[in-house]
């Protein structure tokens, strides 16, 4: 054979060869870098300063800084979360709930093995999260590199699957060897030590710790951490994070990149923020600095240097603002919402006593009030949003100083809703303040959601559900305010005949809502594309005067599902996709099901959230039983509001079905439609009351020749 086909016989040998070669390397060559994480449990921007941290003032002034969010699976995050979250990179808990950190027995060779790590593993296994415990550490053992920890935590972050590292050192001074393995976790506890210390009060929450004691731990850590990077080689990235909370409340802590990384601040694609980044994002950086690839269970994405000249002291002050601004929210957000829900329904209950005073001397004052009250709740929204454009949390009361810049606005959007001729109309105020509330949201999430970040209908970095595009909460008042602003625009049109032009401005804006609210790097909203475009056929069908049947509901329905399945696709093809594309990898991978199971579930949750529930409940109640039903209370309210604007009906149907698939197809659930009825609600008995007016003027100037209506027959 050799002698026949020698050019043939030379190439199976070159190949076999080749193979063979191949097979002996290894699957993935070995770690290109050398990561030292520093996690520093309970460090924030306030702690540091040029006297008392010295060394992280410098590695501030000299690195790239951040906020860092580090919510796992509960509220506050225990050191012992905080590090397992590093070492799965995803949200991950200690399975008895415990926030000790037990000291691992160190093996003969050297190494350490984590205690109880079997049943960690199999805990967070179970969990909605499915947090893979050891993730890290197998990562870097495949790449054929070792694993170091010091200190407890540092065990817990390193240890693979099986809960072990290769080399332990109980504190910095006993490491013998900073470059013998390409991963190395510190743990420098001092900050956290200090809580512990003081134990818990007598109400068993965390005792307080001095601003002397903290300050003090604070230097105690600072000095470590000094010690840690003067003894790392030339070329080593270090990583600090303040990976935890120890004060009992959530905080946003400090982030710390050197080595590497061009002087500014951080950013990745999980937050898309300038100066600020997640914990889960730690794990993929580590691993891309090791020249690791990424296994598709970290959900974290790579720090990233955004290049600033900021000093040390205006990076500190900047990012402990964000820190400040959350804060602010967190205290005042639960009160914002019941005192929101409590007014309208007190609202609802005036204008049910109001609209039966038929007859009264004061009814057009009356009248006034209620419609200037609802036009005020119905601009709340935009308001609370139009907020973050002023730097309120700089203020020595940032909860005062924000609950008055919304107030200031909701005054000044009412004014406006009523300032021009459009004031005489009976859907022009509204027009006016569902235009602006899309206009805000739309454009916001266009430049960067900068305007939905530590606001009271937005999201904050501390619960970390979301830190671009729309939140649940925008996207209920955004599909509301365009499906009001588009059937409010065509009622021109409707009204001079032409049908047709009104169906194209309602498609023509709804189309445009639904790309806004579902294009990746926009909005990046899954189930709102579906609830768009279904309320936008819903009321285009309406204008055009077809009938809406359950067939075409679902068609609808099966096209926005084809639509946003398309841009999850595409997105899914990015290096860096967002919640979109994310969705649709974990469909690729067969578990598509567990995230719809988890979301549906806490989409039943939602309705323990009283007083969203109440504000649904006293919503539809005050529409079906005072406006939809004018006979029982002896006035034709909404009657009479159908028969002088014809787009209020359609209007009105096309919102209620956006909150009922919007609640069905977000995790939020019944926090959908009760910020839709937020909106759409006062917007329509707004429209309803100058409807009443309109009426008692007509029939204070009618002549015996010309009767006025009957409230019979109107209604």
């Amino acid at each position: 054979m050799a002698r026949r086909w020698p050019a043939a016989w030379a190439m199976i040998t070159v190949l076999v060869t080749a193979l063979m070669a191949l097979s002996a390397q290894p699957a993935q060559a070995e770690p290109a870098g050398r990561v030292v994480v520093v996690g520093v449990p309970g460090l924030q921007w306030s702690d540091l300063s040029a006297e008392g941290t010295p060394a992280l003032w410098r590695l501030t002034g000299e690195g790239a800084a951040a906020a860092l969010s580090v919510r796992t699976t509960t509220t506050r995050t225990c050191p012992v979360d905080g590090w397992l979250t590093v070492s799965a990179g995803q949200r991950a808990r200690l399975a008895n709930g415990s926030c000790a950190l037990p000291t691992p027995p160190q093996t003969a060779e050297g190494g350490a093995t984590v205690p109880g790590w079997s049943e960690i593993v199999a805990d967070n296994a179970d969990t909605s999260y499915g947090a893979k415990a050891g993730l890290l550490g197998d990562a870097v053992r495949r790449a054929g590199g070792c694993t170091q920890a010091v200190g407890p935590g540092g065990a817990f972050a390193a240890a693979d699957s099986q809960g072990r590292v290769d080399r332990y050192a109980a504190g910095e001074n006993e490491v013998t060897d900073w470059a013998a393995c390409a991963l190395t976790v510190v743990d420098i506890d001092d900050v956290s030590r200090a809580y512990v210390k003081a134990g818990v009060d007598s109400s068993g929450a965390q005792a307080p710790v001095s601003a002397r004691e903290r300050a003090r731990a604070a230097s105690a850590a600072d000095a470590r951490i000094a010690r840690v990077v003067g003894a790392q080689p030339a070329g080593t990235t270090v990583l600090v994070a303040g990976l935890a909370d120890t004060t009992g409340v959530p905080h946003l802590h400090v982030a710390l990149a050197s080595g590497g990384f061009e002087r500014g601040y951080l950013t990745s694609a999980a937050t898309r923020r300038d100066g600020l980044v997640t914990l889960t994002d730690l794990t993929a950086t580590a691993l891309d600095r090791l020249g690791i690839e990424r296994p598709a269970d970290v959900v974290g994405s790579v720090w990233k240097p955004v290049p600033s000249g900021d000093t040390a002291a205006a990076k500190a002050e900047t990012l402990h603002d964000q820190d400040l601004a959350a804060q602010a929210v967190r205290k005042l957000s639960s009160g914002f919402f019941v005192v929101l829900f409590t007014v309208q329904l007190l609202l609802y209950g005036y204008a049910a006593i109001a609209l039966r005073r038929s007859g009264a001397r004061d009814r057009r004052r009356i009248l006034g009030w209620t419609r200037i009250g609802a036009l005020a709740g119905a601009a709340t929204p935009a308001a609370a949003y139009l907020a973050g454009t002023l730097p309120w949390w700089r203020a020595s009361s940032p909860g005062v100083m924000l609950v008055v810049c919304v107030a200031g606005l909701v005054a000044l959007i009412t004014a406006l809703a009523l300032a021009g001729p459009w004031r005489r109309s009976i859907t022009g105020p509204g027009l006016v303040i569902a235009g602006l509330t899309a206009a805000v949201l739309g454009l916001d999430v266009v430049t960067g959601s900068s305007l939905q970040i530590n606001t009271f209908m937005g999201y904050t970095a501390l619960v970390a559900g979301r830190f671009y595009g729309f939140g649940n909460m925008a996207f209920a008042l955004f599909a509301t305010a365009s499906i009001l602003t588009a059937a409010w625009l065509a009622e021109p049109l409707l009204r001079a005949g032409r049908r047709l032009a009104a169906v194209a401005v309602v498609t023509a804006i709804g189309l445009t809502a639904m790309v806004v609210d579902g294009l990746p790097g926009w909005g990046s909203d899954f189930g709102g594309v579906i609830a768009i475009l279904v309320g936008t056929g819903t009321l285009a069908l309406l204008i055009s005067g077809r009938r809406v049947s359950v067939v075409r509901m679902g068609l609808l329905g099966l096209l926005g599902a084809a639509v946003v399945l398309g841009m999850s696709f595409a997105d899914s093809r990015r290096a860096e996709p967002t919640h979109l594309g994310q969705f649709w990898r974990q469909l690729a991978a067969g578990e598509g099901w567990s995230v719809v199971t988890r979301k549906f579930g806490a989409m039943l949750n939602s309705l323990g959230h009283l007083e969203y529930t109440l504000a649904v409940i006293g919503g539809l109640l005050f529409l079906f039983l005072v406006l939809a039903r004018p006979s029982s209370w002896r006035t034709p309210i909404l009657a009479s509001a159908y028969r002088r604007t014809p787009t209020l009906r359609p209007a009105l149907l096309s919102v209620l079905v956006v909150a009922l698939i919007g609640m069905l197809m977000n995790d939020s659930g019944v926090v959908i439609p009760a910020l839709v009825f937020t909106l759409a609600i006062p917007l329509v008995l707004a429209a309803c009351v100058r409807a009443l007016e309109l009426d008692a003027a007509d029939a204070g100037s009618t002549t015996p020749e010309e009767p006025a209506p009957s409230p019979a027959r109107t209604a």
